[in-house]
């Protein structure tokens, strides 16, 4: 397929320097602009990671958003931001049966970082909320309890459902694959682990799926804008809160700072990491280019 190989624009993450960061962009044909903020918060170790990518298929214009939040250290969350992405732009359907092209992508990434883990003594994982944009079409996916928030026509709607062990569902699907969930500090797979979904967990893998849930809206005057972000900021902050919150900042670069610092001042004891995603076309866009700054 006519995949541009040249990134047209990309993120950086150093993940050596523990650190708070943020940036920004706007993409090539005007139609949204975008900015993120990652700080570790109380922690002494950061397991988040995100990425902010704006990319070419067939000609188009892409923009390719996620948000990453590993457990039992990086390994998860640093595989699934370098690769999946790529593995989902590369599909042969990307174009014309985006659900299922970013369905195999997710479980064709996990299968692949589960063999790079053979060696590996201790368990890593990492939830994912990741958004696609192309066209008038958003499409967002997630594994485990990372969340993905829209504000439509002024109105904070949730387009993830957070993937935990105690949902009728999903313990349902655990206990049939031969699981368990039980209570320890809070509902948790095999007593171990507070998410039913995610990447990697490969002791774990015969209950906790890194099939995606998938929702797609519309990119129309009504939409707003888009977060993406961590638990370390919804634990503390409610989906209304956090549309209202950023709704009068137009910088999606200081609107994802604005909520990492309230997270982080309302007592967060997670990482913090937010994507904020606003869409110009009530603002008749821009034609400027604009590279992302780390």
């Amino acid at each position: 397929m006519g995949y541009l190989n040249s990134v047209l624009q990309s993120s950086s993450q150093v993940h050596s320097e523990d650190r708070p960061a943020s940036g920004g962009g706007l993409s090539q044909n005007g139609k949204f602009s975008y900015g993120y903020a990652s700080s570790p918060g109380k922690r002494s170790s950061m397991e988040d990671f995100y990425e902010t990518r704006i990319d070419g298929v067939d000609g188009e214009i892409v923009g390719l958003f996620g948000v990453f939040d590993g457990h039992g250290g990086v390994r998860a969350a640093e595989y699934v931001k370098q690769n999946l992405f790529s593995n989902l732009i590369k599909h042969p359907k990307f174009i014309s049966d985006t659900k299922s092209a970013i369905a195999d992508a997710y479980n064709h990434t996990d299968s692949e970082f589960l063999k790079s883990e053979n060696n590996q003594n201790r368990d890593a994982g990492s939830t994912a909320s990741t958004a696609i944009l192309f066209g008038n079409r958003l499409l967002v996916a997630n594994v485990g309890d990372s969340r993905a928030v829209i504000c439509r026509g002024g109105n904070a709607i949730a387009v993830s459902r957070d993937h935990k062990p105690d949902q009728s569902d999903e313990r349902q699907r655990i206990e049939n694959a031969g699981g368990f969930v039980m209570w320890a500090g809070t509902w948790r797979v095999g007593g171990v682990l507070a998410v039913s979904r995610a990447f990697g967990d490969r002791h774990l893998k015969q209950y906790v799926v890194a099939d995606p849930e998938i929702q797609e809206e519309k990119i129309d005057n009504s939409l707003e804008f888009l977060i993406l972000a961590s638990d370390g900021l919804w634990d503390v902050v409610s989906n209304e809160e956090a549309v209202a919150m950023i709704k009068p900042i137009q910088d999606p670069e200081q609107a994802a700072k604005q909520l990492m610092q309230e997270a982080y001042q309302r007592g967060s004891a997670d990482n913090i990491t937010c994507v904020v995603v606003r869409f110009l076309v009530n603002q008749g866009g821009s034609s400027r280019n604009a590279s992302a700054t780390a």
